[in-house]
Formats: structure tokens, C-alpha cells, sequence
């Protein structure tokens, strides 16, 4: 039996993962994190981490970046693995992962999308073949409860041309204030928050004479979620601390 911590267990993304987890038999969910905590579910939850003193085998997290210290801190006390699927930490935060995962294996994906990173290789070898003639645009779109804009899965593809593109290019998030003419080595990221839009992202490749899209649209929570389960089970097996990724879960995967 696997036992499963859930932070963030009281918001959206928290209720789905549960309902993933309550359909497979060998999986437990032994608590769950909420700064509000709440009476109303079939395992016991805390406002605070420090308060939970039985055992767990791994920690997914789908709060907000606020949570991040203290899960940190429980997480490296009691040496569980942990699954970061919150988006929006600062460069301290991400700082302070990865100090943490020289302690304890840690999970950390802006999405747990296995299409999403798919895409991912697609946009560095596309980014590898066109992307010096080509200007490059990211366009994501989500539901208008989402805090943080951009999202980190454009950030993440931004990232992914980058890193094979033979310059440094400048991400450019707002154009409204400044009217001159795009310049070449930028990446735009446009953000559209609106209605229950679970997450669309198009990388647009734009030449002279025609243009390249790549897409991927989310139709449910539950892709997320059952990532998030599959990036657990995957931790729970990883004894050597560090910082893993969906390319790690997939090359396991695929071993």
C-alpha cells in the first residue's frame, strides 16, 4: 500500500487527485495539507504539516507557493519524497528546492502532462531547425482562477526553445506599452484567463511565408492529476535525493 500525503487537499486540483487515488486499491491517502483544514473527508487533515506524526510515503502538492517553506521543512524532517505540482515560485523558492533536494528526492514540474512534455521535445527541434528565421510565440490560455500568468508550462516551453536556440533570447510577456516593431531574438508569451479553460498552450513559429503550430489542450483535470500519482509512485521507488522530472518518470517508464 502506498500512502499518499495531499497537500492543497481541499482545492481543485486536490479533489481530483483524490478521486484518481480512490480508484486504485493499493493506493492510500493517509492525510491531507490545508491551511484551513476541514472536517468533511475520509482521511484527516491539518492546517499545519507539523502536526501530522504518522507515516506517508510520498508528498504531491498542488497548493500554492505560500505552502512551500513548511512543506519543505516537514518534508526534509521526515525524509519524504515530494511531487511539487504548484506553479508560480519565486527564483528564492526555487532556490530553497533545490537546496532541499540535496536532502530528499523531489519531484518539481510545472506540468505533470505526459502530452505536455511531449510537446516539450517538439518545440526544441523545432526551435533547433527554424527558430533563427522564425519568431517564436507562446499563446496560453486558462480558467479565470488561475493566480499566476504566465503559466510555468509556458515558461517551461519558452525554456525548451531556449535551450537550443544559438542566441539568448528575451521573453517579452506584455507589448501594450511599448510601440515599436518586434525584435528578432524575442519569445512573446501571451496569457487569456477566461471561464473554466483548463489549460491550452500554442507555440507559434511565424516566417515569412508560413507559419507553425504546435498545441496541446488539456480536456480534463485528471491529466494532471494521474501524473501527479504516476510521478509518486516513481518517487516513492527513488532512494537518492535529488531534483527528478517528467523525463525522469518517462525514462523509467520506458526502461
Amino acid at each position: 500500500m502506498l500512502r499518499l500525503i495531499l497537500s492543497g487537499c481541499n482545492g481543485r486540483m486536490g479533489r481530483v487527485v483524490e478521486h484518481i487515488c480512490a480508484a486504485q486499491p493499493d493506493l492510500e491517502i493517509a492525510a491531507g495539507f490545508d491551511l484551513l483544514g476541514t472536517g468533511d473527508r475520509d482521511f484527516p487533515v491539518y492546517s499545519s504539516p507539523a502536526d501530522f506524526k504518522a507515516e506517508a510515503d510520498a508528498l504531491i502538492d498542488f497548493s500554492s507557493p505560500a505552502a512551500l517553506p513548511a512543506l519543505l521543512e516537514f518534508c526534509m524532517e521526515r525524509h519524504i519524497p515530494a511531487v511539487l505540482a504548484t506553479t508560480g515560485y519565486s527564483e528564492e523558492q526555487l532556490a530553497a528546492i533545490d537546496r532541499a533536494a540535496q536532502v530528499i528526492p523531489i519531484f518539481r514540474s510545472a506540468n505533470m502532462s505526459l502530452g505536455v512534455n511531449v510537446l516539450l521535445a517538439l518545440v526544441k527541434q523545432a526551435a533547433a531547425a527554424l527558430g533563427s528565421d522564425y519568431d517564436i510565440e507562446i499563446v496560453e490560455k486558462h480558467h479565470n482562477k488561475k493566480v499566476d500568468a504566465p503559466s510555468g508550462t509556458a515558461l517551461m516551453l519558452a525554456d525548451a526553445a531556449a535551450e537550443v536556440l544559438p542566441w539568448q533570447p528575451d521573453y517579452v510577456y506584455d507589448r501594450h506599452s511599448v510601440r515599436k516593431a518586434r525584435e528578432p531574438r524575442e519569445i512573446g508569451i501571451s496569457s487569456v484567463r477566461g471561464g473554466g479553460i483548463v489549460g491550452d498552450h500554442d507555440v507559434i513559429f511565424a516566417g515569412r511565408d508560413e507559419v507553425i503550430t504546435l498545441s496541446h489542450s488539456a480536456m480534463s483535470r485528471e491529466v494532471f492529476a494521474s501524473g501527479a500519482v504516476r510521478a509518486a509512485r516513481f518517487l516513492a521507488g527513488v532512494e537518492a535525493p535529488g531534483l527528478y522530472s517528467m523525463t525522469d518518470l518517462v525514462q523509467a517508464t520506458l526502461l
